[in-house]
């Protein structure tokens, strides 16, 4: 990430601080996550502190601050799909990956988040993998779904290398 990138972004948006949210939106799509450096050049470029930068990146779940893996694995840990073996499902998740939540898999592929609530308490449990849901989830259905992400993940990196 470069400063000229961000300039780009903060084009016609300069000394604007209501564009805080949106600025923070764009960096994240294009770039993954709101890295420091990103946070330091919003913040001179809308007038607006960098502790509040901050604040706003740190509040929303929405926002990364550091990389995540190509495919982000989001566990729904709310009192609906807990009491239906969301816990299990984390378990699943960080023992066939060798992370723990928050931390990106070494190949960079994969990233396992948990969250309070996706909203879906129905169809709990929940596991959102890039914000595709996939409903009454199992630790066979996940490990099934690990298993054909990483292939999918290799067949496109070796199409992209021929």
């Amino acid at each position: 990430m470069t400063p000229q990138t961000l300039e780009q972004t903060l084009e016609g948006r300069r000394s604007q601080p209501n564009q805080l949210i949106e600025v923070l939106q764009d960096i994240q799509k294009n770039y993954g996550y709101i890295s420091k450096e990103a946070m330091q050049i919003v913040s001179q470029g809308l007038g607006v502190p960098l502790i509040e930068v901050y604040r706003v990146a740190s509040f929303y779940k929405a926002f990364r601050l550091k990389p995540s893996g190509e495919s982000v694995l989001t566990m729904c840990m709310g009192t609906a799909c807990h009491v239906r073996g969301a816990r299990l499902l984390l378990d699943q998740a960080t023992g066939q990956l060798g992370v723990k939540p928050g931390e990106v898999t070494p190949d960079g592929l994969f990233s396992v988040e948990h969250v309070n609530c996706l909203g879906a308490c129905a169809l709990g449990p929940i596991v959102a993998e890039n914000g595709s849901y996939h409903h009454h989830m199992t630790p066979a259905k996940l490990r099934k779904l690990i298993e054909t992400l990483s292939r999918h993940q290799v067949e496109d990196k070796q199409n992209v290398q021929s």
